[in-house]
């Protein structure tokens, strides 16, 4: 079989040749690019002939795959797949599978680390600190006690859930089915709207599809209380973005922190959340560790090694 990994995985040649190599010892051909690629017809001279594809979390759109002949699977090294063109793998009876689980402890840290960051000013005490100013004006306020919503309680908001009883937070949860191990760490299942108008913080933790596009909007925003952040480490079309900007600069809410927008980075200069009040934006980099990022290519690679093997693992599509 001829396998492609159409963009790097950041990892290094080290570890990528050492996973390859299974491969080419069971006599197949592997190929991997080392630089991302979005131009359709050069990702369809890329993805040409092969039978499985490899990618991480840049779109495949479905003039790609339904260019490539002998496609028969494509390996996701990320846990969302809405990147990947579902219409044509299913017209082509092709399977996907993702790397669910990678990301779990880097995307929970993040998220602590921004609660920490709005809550205490970091951001702007290091700009007054650096412009010999004092702490006027930028006494924050502690994590500890807050009532923080959970919404989405799978791996990575039951993980977030796990370091926030450290905190002694109150802990409240949304989700379409109820986990047992969110119960045990003291979770309470509550509407939505009960949600976001108890919460000091609100984190979401949930998949993009049909019914969370938009699941944060502006109807649902005003629930909040003006007191409160709000935590995206989730896809960026779960938020409606200008709602969001606007409750902020209004005051309506404290503060936002915002990693995943609707479209990946970079992000134009003129995004209503650049110029929105307290938020604090990073690149979509909760789930990139240096720890991550190794964890994510095993599994990549193992289910790769797996369907080859008649085996099916983390199919998602």
């Amino acid at each position: 079989m001829k396998i492609v990994l159409l963009e790097p995985l950041a990892i290094s040649k080290e570890i990528l040749n050492s996973l390859a190599s299974k491969l080419k010892d069971m006599g197949h051909e592997f190929i991997a690019y080392d630089t991302v690629e979005k131009d359709t017809e050069a990702l369809k001279k890329r993805a040409e002939n092969a039978d499985i594809l490899m990618i991480a979390n840049n779109p495949l759109n479905g003039d790609v795959i339904r260019s490539v002949e002998n496609l028969k699977y494509i390996a996701v090294a990320f846990t969302g797949v809405d990147h990947v063109d579902k219409e044509a793998c299913k017209e082509r009876g092709i399977k996907v599978s993702n790397a669910q689980g990678y990301a779990t402890e880097a995307v929970a840290e993040l998220t602590i680390g921004m609660i920490l960051s709005l809550l205490r000013n970091v951001i702007k005490c290091d700009e007054v600190t650096r412009k010999e100013g004092t702490k006027v004006g930028l006494v924050g306020s502690e994590l500890n006690g807050k009532t923080v919503g959970i919404v989405g309680t799978g791996a990575i908001g039951l993980r977030t859930a796990e370091i926030l009883k450290a905190f002694n937070c109150k802990l409240l949860g949304y989700n379409r089915s109820q986990s047992e191990r969110a119960k045990e760490l003291g979770i309470e299942y509550v509407t939505l709207e009960e949600l976001l108008s108890k919460s000091d913080i609100v984190s979401l933790h949930v998949p993009l599809n049909d019914a969370t596009k938009g699941l944060i909007n502006k109807e649902r925003i005003s629930l909040m209380k003006k007191s409160a952040i709000l935590i995206n480490v989730a896809r960026g079309p779960v938020v409606d973005s200008e709602a969001l900007a606007e409750a902020l600069n209004n005051g309506d809410i404290a503060g936002a922190g915002i990693d995943v927008f609707e479209i990946e980075p970079p992000i134009k200069s003129n995004h209503p959340l650049f110029s929105s009040r307290n938020t604090l934006v990073t690149p979509h980099v909760a789930f990139a560790s240096e720890e991550s990022m190794i964890k994510r290519a095993n599994i990549e690679f193992d289910n790769v090694y797996s369907w080859i093997n008649g085996e099916e693992k983390n199919i998602v599509m």
